[in-house]
């Protein structure tokens, strides 16, 4: 682990690191928070769902959009409004309730929009804060890792707040968003960190096409991601023990940060776009079992196991878009990963649903087998894409400050 205590020891780099995750906290939290603030002003479950599904969609919209402002204008005149912005949407939602449903829409709609985007902001300023690649290694490990705390101590932040109201959640939800926004943006790295001069066309980082395989590929990750959080539910119902969803997330999440965090405390072999293959195999081929669904000592082991291989992937992922981006669309580039794996996120929710009501169990844990195949696949396929580019065509990322 000496890598780790390197990488923190460099400065600003716990403060940003610290600061994104309490940022990104209501990101595990926003679903939970509306569903129970629907629930308690009278809203059915398909109207709580519709809602955070909105939610959902919006903030996969606006993570590249907001990603290409921050290219243009830098992070503070950026982060700092959009987390104002999305802490007003909560804050309009626990004023209105569900009544006018148009404005509890634009509510969920605001607030998932406007979502900062602090996860690529931060991978952006990685290379211009640590000491070498292989510190940025370490972070990105570290940063895929640790978001998995985020969908653990989110829903328990939720629940607490729940207890004194609905509203209070909300409310908090948006509250920590600020002051993770703030410690980001009044670190010097942020403040001084410019996107580099880019082309002037609309499709940004989309033109590259090693970026757009890539992100093809974690939209498929995404559904196995989507499907498994479905699943893990129809299976706790069928075994008439509730609390089976929960140690199955719980597992999932602890297998994700225990492989992120050995995977980035040893020294890297290879290059990225040959390892993603490998790491993506070995996902693939840990969802697969999920299917056999056995008893809930046995079926937590597995769900640890499909956790193993995520980070990794997400790590070597992160390396492969700060090379492939075009200069100037870093930002971007890595809140296009964002959106795309909510986005797939929401297609395998839709997915095992499907499969459950065709198969029942199994049949909804056989869409985060297929759509770790399928993500494995488009790496394959578009191999030639993901190889880094000569050393004489544009580059670099981002500018250094």
């Amino acid at each position: 682990m000496r890598t780790y205590v390197e990488f923190l020891r460099v400065r600003h780099a716990a403060r940003l690191l610290g600061g994104t995750l309490l940022g990104r906290l209501p990101n595990g939290m926003a679903l939970l928070a509306i569903v129970l603030h629907v629930r308690a002003h009278g809203g059915g479950y398909p109207l709580a769902g519709a809602l955070g599904a909105v939610n959902g969609l919006a903030t996969a919209a606006g993570q590249p959009v907001l990603g290409r402002a921050m290219d243009r204008f830098g992070q503070p005149r950026v982060l700092l409004p959009s987390a104002l912005a999305a802490a007003a949407g909560f804050a309009l939602l626990a004023w209105t309730g569900v009544r006018p449903l148009p404005v509890a829409v634009a509510a969920v709609v605001l607030a998932g929009f406007a979502t900062p985007p602090l996860e690529a902001g931060l991978r952006a300023l990685w290379p211009d804060v640590l000491d070498g690649p292989d510190q940025v290694q370490a972070a990105y490990a570290l940063d895929a890792a640790a978001q998995e705390l985020l969908f653990t101590l989110g829903p328990l932040i939720v629940v607490g707040a729940a207890a004194v109201s609905t509203e209070a959640a909300l409310l908090l939800t948006g509250a920590l968003g600020i002051a993770g926004t703030l410690v980001v943006v009044c670190a010097g790295p942020s403040r001084r960190w410019r996107g580099a001069p880019r082309a002037a066309d609309w499709l940004g980082p989309l033109r590259a096409p090693g970026l757009r395989v890539l992100l093809l590929s974690l939209g498929f990750a995404g559904v196995a991601l989507g499907v498994y959080a479905i699943a893990v539910a129809a299976y706790a119902e069928r075994s008439g023990v509730p609390a089976h969803s929960g140690l199955l997330l719980a597992a999932m999440s602890a297998g994700a940060l225990a492989g992120g965090l050995v995977y980035g405390a040893r020294p890297r072999t290879g290059a990225p776009h040959r390892r993603l293959p490998v790491l993506l195999a070995a996902l693939a081929a840990c969802y697969l079992p999920l299917v056999w669904a056995p008893g809930p000592p046995l079926m937590a082991v597995l769900a640890f196991a499909s956790g193993i291989w995520l980070a990794p992937v997400l790590a070597c992922t992160f390396s492969l878009v700060d090379r492939l981006a075009p200069a100037g669309t870093v930002t971007e580039a890595f809140a296009w990963v964002v959106a795309t794996i909510c986005a797939g996120g929401s297609l395998g929710s839709f997915v095992a649903g499907l499969g459950e009501s065709l198969a029942g169990v199994p049949g909804a844990f056989a869409g985060a087998g297929a759509g770790g195949l399928l993500a494995l696949a488009v790496c394959l396929l578009g191999g030639r894409a993901l190889r880094p580019v000569p050393e004489d065509a544009p580059a670099p990322a981002a500018a250094r400050a």
